[in-house]
C-alpha cells in the first residue's frame, strides 16, 4: 500500500548523529551543529519511497536494512545496486553528480534514518575539512565494495558469489551491532530471501533455493523461511575462496 513515508516529523539527536560512521568521530561542537539540521524519518516494509526525494534529501540509516534496486521495465527482472544497513548513508552519486537517480528504495523491516537537505550536506562538505576527511574514506570504501561486486560477477560462480554476499552481511550486522563472536554459537542471516540473493548475486531464485538446499544438505546452513543459519562459520568461510571459476 503506497503512503506518505517523506514527512519530517522530528530534529535529531547528537547522540542518534554519532551513530553514522561519517559523523562519528567529529568534534562534539559539530556534531552539535550538525544535528540542528537533521531530521527523523522511519520507513517500513511496503512503503512507496519516491526516488526523487534523493534529490532533495541525504539520509543515514541509524537502524535496519534498506534496498537500493534497479529493475528492466521490458523484462520486469531487478538487480540490487546495494545493501545498506545501520551506519551507511545515500545517495552518494545525487551527492556527487546533482543527477536523478532512478532506483527502487526497498526497506526489508522498519527503517529509521536521519535526514539533510542535501544542499546543506554539500555545504559541510565544502566547509569542514574534518568531515570531509570522515567521508572520503566512507566513499572509498563503497566505490571498493562495487569494484567488488562487479568483479565477483565476472570471475567467480554463483556459490561464491552467494557465499561471500551472505559472509558480508554477517559481518555488517556484526560491525553495526557491535556483537561479540563468542556470544553467538549461530550465525543468523534474516530478511534474505531467495529472491533477494538472486538480485544481489546476479541469478535467478530457482538457482539460489538449489544451492542454499544443497548447503542445507550438507548440514553447513539451516533455512527457515527468510532466516538462513550458518551452522559452521569457519567450513562456510572456506567455500567462499574454493569456488573461483567461471559461471
Amino acid at each position: 500500500m503506497n503512503k506518505d513515508v517523506n514527512h519530517l516529523p522530528q530534529k535529531a539527536s547528537p547522540v542518534l548523529v554519532k551513530q553514522a560512521n561519517i559523523f562519528a568521530d567529529l568534534p562534539e561542537k559539530l556534531i552539535e551543529d550538525f544535528q540542528q539540521e537533521f531530521q527523523l524519518n522511519e520507513w517500513h516494509k511496503g512503503d512507496y519511497i519516491d526516488s526523487n526525494i534523493l534529490t532533495k534529501r541525504f539520509f543515514v540509516m541509524i537502524e535496519g536494512q534498506l534496498e537500493i534496486k534497479q529493475a528492466n521495465p521490458e523484462t520486469g527482472r531487478e538487480a540490487t545496486l546495494d545493501m545498506l544497513y545501520a551506519g551507511d548513508c545515500f545517495d552518494l552519486m545525487v551527492l556527487l553528480d546533482d543527477q536523478p537517480h532512478d532506483v527502487i528504495i526497498s526497506p526489508l523491516n522498519t527503517v529509521k534514518l536521519l535526514s539533510v537537505k542535501l544542499s546543506t550536506m554539500r555545504h559541510w562538505l565544502w566547509t569542514y575539512p574534518e568531515f570531509n576527511q570522515q567521508f572520503m574514506p566512507y566513499l572509498a570504501q563503497k566505490m571498493r565494495e562495487k569494484e567488488h561486486q562487479a568483479s565477483d560477477l565476472i570471475l567467480h560462480d554463483v556459490p561464491t558469489r552467494l557465499s561471500r554476499i551472505i559472509l558480508e552481511h554477517i559481518n555488517k550486522i556484526r560491525f553495526y551491532a557491535g556483537v561479540k563472536e563468542e556470544e553467538h554459537k549461530h550465525h543468523l542471516v534474516n530478511g534474505l530471501n531467495d529472491e533477494t540473493l538472486a538480485r544481489m548475486t546476479g541469478s535467478v531464485r530457482q538457482v539460489i533455493n538449489k544451492q542454499l538446499q544443497l548447503w542445507k544438505k550438507q548440514d553447513t546452513i539451516d533455512k527457515k523461511r527468510n532466516q538462513l543459519i550458518i551452522k559452521d562459520l569457519e567450513a562456510f568461510g572456506k567455500r567462499s575462496t574454493i569456488h573461483a571459476s567461471f559461471p
